[in-house]
């Protein structure tokens, strides 16, 4: 068994969760500008501690990143039973973004996709993929989308209301331009 595979101890499970709140918290206020020694200091650790844990400010952010395409992938898997296709897939989409609402982290991170050396992050976007590809092809099937709706399609607008989110704070801007990605969606 690798350290990888391993539990964490309680008290390594805990500074994790503290480190991963803090870097949110301080990404939200303060966006890229936030540094990996106040994100320590935030989470009540010591730097050797964050950085044991995660060796640069890229790594936390990809930690961040992956844990909220997973909960992507949870969210779809969970609406991919609702009957009506596109009632599934609206869903999914608004699932989704309310998740990622409040989340500065993972806002910057759509915006900024080119910049970062995602390890892992294909695995998690592939699942993530899986589920939501399924449900493009029910829903086009059952002629309640565009015959050209792809899984590309539809990364681009979550992309685009985390934009949304990140540069117009407030749900009232992010949930019209969302509203707005679904209608088009319809054939």
């Amino acid at each position: 068994m690798t350290t990888e595979q391993r539990p964490l101890r309680a008290d390594a499970q805990r500074n994790l969760e503290r480190i991963t709140a803090s870097a949110q918290a301080l990404f939200a206020e303060r966006g890229a500008k936030a540094q990996m020694e106040d994100i320590a200091a935030h989470a009540g650790v010591g730097i050797g501690t964050l950085y044991r844990r995660f060796s640069t400010k890229e790594a936390l952010l990809t930690a961040l990143v992956r844990k909220r395409f997973q909960e992507f992938a949870t969210i779809a898997a969970e609406c991919e039973v609702i009957e009506d296709p596109y009632d599934a897939l609206a869903t999914s989409m608004r699932r989704q973004a309310m998740s990622a609402d409040g989340d500065a982290a993972f806002q910057l991170a759509m915006m900024n996709l080119d910049s970062f050396s995602w390890d892992g992050i294909e695995e998690d976007k592939a699942a993530l993929n899986a589920v939501l590809g399924r449900m493009i092809d029910r829903a086009r099937a059952a002629g309640v989308v565009r015959s050209d709706l792809t899984v590309e399609d539809y990364g681009m607008m979550m992309c685009g209301t985390t934009a949304t989110m990140y540069f117009l704070h407030g749900k009232v801007a992010w949930q019209r331009h969302l509203d707005l990605l679904l209608a088009g969606l319809r054939p």
